[in-house]
């Protein structure tokens, strides 16, 4: 049965080196990864997912306005994505959906809130 996880902590806390090197040991037993961020994180390329410590790797971006269920590969046995408090509520419902429907494990990397305590959307 498989499960969101959503896994948070301060900035530079290695979320982002955490979530690459998930997804290398997912792909080293032989797993397709689908690595997915937030087009609102550009610091290192629109399609880069990069560490602080190097680690680095191509990444499917999800627009504002972008259906995750449409944008959905075939054959996909797990879903990492990072900087998902930019996800919008319903991308993240739609990640939910993935996880019960299609049996998928979704392991999501962010932050939980702003620097005000605010929650971001994704994270909620």
């Amino acid at each position: 049965m498989a499960k969101l996880y959503f896994k948070f902590g301060a900035m530079g806390s290695s979320k982002t080196a955490n979530a690459l090197m998930t997804k290398f040991n997912y792909e080293e037993k032989g797993k397709k990864v689908w690595l997915i961020k937030s087009a609102v994180d550009d610091r290192d390329g629109k399609a880069i997912l990069k560490s602080r410590i190097g680690l680095q790797a191509q990444a499917d971006v999800i627009e504002t306005n972008d259906s995750i269920l449409e944008k959905l590969p075939e054959n996909v046995d797990v879903i990492i994505c990072d900087e998902c408090q930019f996800l919008t509520e319903s991308q993240v419902d739609q990640l939910r959906m993935i996880v019960s429907d299609k049996n998928i494990p979704v392991l999501c990397f962010g932050l939980r809130a702003d620097f005000l305590t605010h929650l971001f959307p994704g994270s909620k």
